[in-house]
């Protein structure tokens, strides 16, 4: 069993440090177990794999019924992360945190929190889903948002999709758009 411990400073995101086993043949990571988080029911898992070149910049999206468990096959990426739970004890606050596909580590983000990530090298990224893929639960916020602001660290240019470069600025999303 992998060593499971809240993320800081938002407790809801948890990070999971994989326990790898390896031989002369090479190594073996088990990735993800649906009961490593019996918070979520987990029925509609859906897996997802993302290729970016070093300076591409995904996110930060956000979703009302999906949560994202997520693992580094290869390279290196900055996650962001932003609570934009109204009702959390950590509303607003933001972190970044580097994985490392040579780190044997994975990421829980719950519900309602806004995630990202830079990639540092180009990467390969896994995420597992608890729901299908619906387009009504996308939303996103601005990578750069001066209000709920992610410690990019010196990054000021990213490669961003038209959808990312277009997410709005925290001050324009309504109410009823920010996850309870």
């Amino acid at each position: 069993m992998p060593s499971i411990t809240p993320f800081q400073p938002i407790p809801d995101v948890l990070l999971v440090e994989l326990r790898p086993f390896a031989d002369e043949r090479g190594r073996f990571t088990e990735t993800f177990r649906k009961e490593w988080f019996p918070q979520r029911a987990w029925h509609n898992i859906q897996s997802n794999r993302s290729d970016s070149r070093a300076g591409v910049l995904r996110g930060l999206h956000y979703h009302f019924n999906q949560v994202d468990y997520w693992y580094v096959v290869s390279g290196r990426i900055r996650v962001g992360l932003a609570d934009l739970r109204r009702s959390a004890d950590t509303f607003r606050c933001t972190a970044t945190i580097d994985m490392d596909a040579a780190e044997s580590r994975g990421l829980f983000i719950p519900v309602g929190v806004a995630h990202g990530f830079l990639a540092l090298t180009d990467v390969t990224l896994i995420y597992i889903v608890d729901n299908y893929y619906d387009g009504g639960d996308e939303y996103g916020l601005a990578w750069n948002d001066p209000e709920v602001v992610v410690p990019w660290n010196s990054m000021s240019e990213p490669v961003l999709s038209g959808r990312d470069a277009a997410n709005p600025q925290f001050r324009d999303i309504p109410g009823e758009k920010l996850p309870l």
